[in-house]
């Protein structure tokens, strides 16, 4: 028997002797943590003086893990390391991450050395993984030039195209080795953008099809096909009205000067919300805004960089990037189009635009403490860090003053991130916009699984279990992630290959079937107005999702789109390894509104 009381690797060695005969073997076991962690991160910035920020550590909070960590710069690039964590880390991997990955860190390859965060890879590495992707991405890219989500073969998506394509775009910009093929392409698919949307239809509504052309137009203008001509049109087609506000961003650099310009300047003036420090533009999409992976955060971006480019010393400027910083969450934005949208953005505005070069002290103080100081005289990208364990953060009552101070010209950068594990390993279910539950029961004997009164599963050791995540959305969801974690004695059985495939056959289990009630879309059932072209819509085959991954600890299935009701998802698993285990929550999100969440209870399973 074995425990574990961190969160690492664990690492055994196995020695055994026989007479003069003796071998040892070296196993290393990943420990995850239990339930789930959690982090915050606070970004500002310092002109002058003195800040104060009261600083508590969390209630429940395992002592062991995480703390406060305070990081200074006088290089706002600081500032955007969570936001680049989040997309080096995102785990799913689709085209669509994959290519906002390539974005982010296209748009930041000359000042990669300022992100110092913790866990950031290199820059080095950070450039070899963008070849990569780039290599990756032209594997999944169909005959016509377009992508599917997640493998060749899968049926293409304007948007996602265009984006890719962009992708390309943006990393040949900054001198990355981008596939002659991948790019000549995605550019043939490109000109021929709306063909392709119509082939689509009644998928399209005008709304989503006049944004893609648009999106199309800014990317190939990347690609060295400006289309000013083609620009005139689309803007004559749909006019300020009829045209999102990312389209316009989009149109303006590609058009060549004239009334139809000054009528999108006029537009954006008169549409944007200003506070004294902030600015933002409302974007609303109807039902086509899951083509576009729409959201109002990337809306801004696509506007600020255009008006960067069109009308550098316009006073929104700064006004749209003060918005933008103010929306972040945990250091970062909502999603991955967010994050590569703003990302691109911020990355032109620190590229334009420099303040005063530093010539300062910063000064740190915690309660009674002095923490150090740090100076920054030029243009650099040196940081100062200060790491307080969790253990130290909870002592004196976990309340806590942090002061900050600087004493020169020049602009002081800090961030402050919290980093937790909660205590409790028992979590209840939490609905923010789906439910969900999970089921075990015995595959090839029922016997094989019990539960008792008080939740707690036992298991045979050695049973296939079926594992049933139940999610049930009350309306409409689009880009659903639906993840199951699995206790650390279970292994999930892959049945795509032959011999478990047939040996579930032989049981007479369906796996990764779906239950469907409450449904009532378009056509009168499930999906039944998303025929034709959009055949991964359709609840076919007693499937609702169109992609799934087995992995070691988690199995995940995801959607583009979800009607409401009540859908399972069922996979097979291995009771591999005797012991007791705490299972973290099955959850269901939105990949591109995280905020719409759900998750289940969490477990208690005992292999024997």
């Amino acid at each position: 028997p074995a425990a574990a009381d961190g969160v690492g690797e664990a690492r055994f060695e196995v020695a055994a002797a026989a007479g003069p005969d003796a071998d040892a073997a070296t196993v290393t076991l990943p420990v995850w943590t239990p339930a789930t962690t959690e982090a915050f991160a606070v970004h500002g910035t310092l002109d002058e003086g003195v800040m104060a920020q009261q600083v508590r550590a969390p209630d429940g909070a395992v002592a062991a893990f995480g703390g406060l960590e305070v990081t200074t710069s006088s290089t706002a690039v600081a500032a955007l390391a969570d936001a680049v964590l989040y997309l080096v880390r995102y785990p799913y991997e689709c085209a669509e991450q994959i290519a906002s990955r390539i974005l982010g860190i296209a748009a930041l390859r000359d000042v990669l050395a300022a992100f110092a965060a913790d866990g950031l890879p290199a820059p080095a590495e950070l450039e070899a993984s963008v070849a990569k992707d780039l290599e990756r991405l032209r594997a999944m890219q169909n005959a016509d030039g377009g992508f599917g989500f997640w493998t060749r073969g899968d049926e293409s998506w304007p948007y996602l195209t265009v984006h890719v394509a962009n992708a390309a775009a943006r990393a040949q910009a900054k001198g990355f080795d981008v596939p002659a093929a991948l790019r000549s392409d995605a550019l043939g698919y490109l000109r021929d953008i709306e063909l392709r949307m119509d082939a689509l239809r009644p998928h399209y509504p005008d709304e989503a099809r006049s944004t893609i052309s648009a999106y199309a137009l800014d990317v190939r203008a990347r690609l060295d096909d400006r289309d000013p001509k083609k620009a005139q049109m689309v803007f004559a087609q749909y006019g300020t009205k009829g045209l999102s506000m990312e389209a316009l961003g989009w149109l303006l650099p590609v058009l060549d000067g004239g009334s139809a310009r000054d009528e999108i300047r006029r537009h954006l003036a008169n549409s944007v919300t200003e506070t004294p420090g902030a600015a933002n533009f409302t974007v609303s999409y109807g039902d086509g805004a899951h083509l576009l992976l729409a959201s109002n955060r990337r809306a801004d971006a696509v506007l600020l960089e255009a008006l960067i480019a069109d009308q550098p010393k316009s006073d929104l400027i700064p006004k749209l990037v003060a918005g933008l910083m103010a929306h972040r969450t945990a250091g970062r934005w909502g999603n991955t189009q967010e994050n590569a949208f703003v990302l691109l953005a911020l990355g032109t505005y620190f590229e334009r635009f420099e303040g005063v070069t530093p010539d300062f002290v910063a000064r740190l103080w915690l309660g009674e403490g002095f923490a150090g100081e740090q100076a920054f005289r030029g243009r650099s990208t040196d940081r100062r860090r200060m790491l307080v364990p969790m253990a130290n953060l909870r002592a004196d009552g976990g309340q806590h003053e942090l002061l900050l101070a600087k004493d020169g010209p020049g602009r002081l950068y800090y961030r402050l991130g919290l980093s937790y594990a909660p205590e409790r390993l028992a979590l209840d279910a939490l609905d923010r916009g789906f439910e969900v539950g999970r089921t075990y029961e015995g595959l090839d004997n029922p016997a094989d699984v019990r539960r008792d009164p008080d939740g707690t599963w036992h298991v045979r050791a050695g049973a296939r279990v079926r594992v049933t995540v139940t999610m049930t959305a009350r309306s409409r969801r689009y880009h659903v992630a639906l993840v199951d974690p699995m206790p650390a004695g279970f292994e999930a059985i892959d049945t795509s290959l032959a011999m478990t495939a047939s040996s579930a056959a032989a049981s007479g289990t369906k796996v990764a079937t779906v239950g469907v009630s409450g449904l009532g879309g378009p056509g009168g059932g499930p999906g039944g107005g998303f025929g034709g072209g959009f055949g991964h819509w359709w609840l076919s085959l007693g499937r609702w999702y169109n992609h799934q991954n087995l992995r070691d600890e988690r199995v995940e299935a995801f959607t583009s789109l979800l009607w409401e009701g009540t859908y399972d998802y069922r996979y097979v698993a291995r009771a591999t390894t005797p012991g007791v285990f705490n299972v973290p929550p099955p959850k269901a999100e939105e990949m591109y509104t995280p905020e719409t969440f759900g998750r289940g209870a969490s477990d208690r399973v005992v292999v024997e």
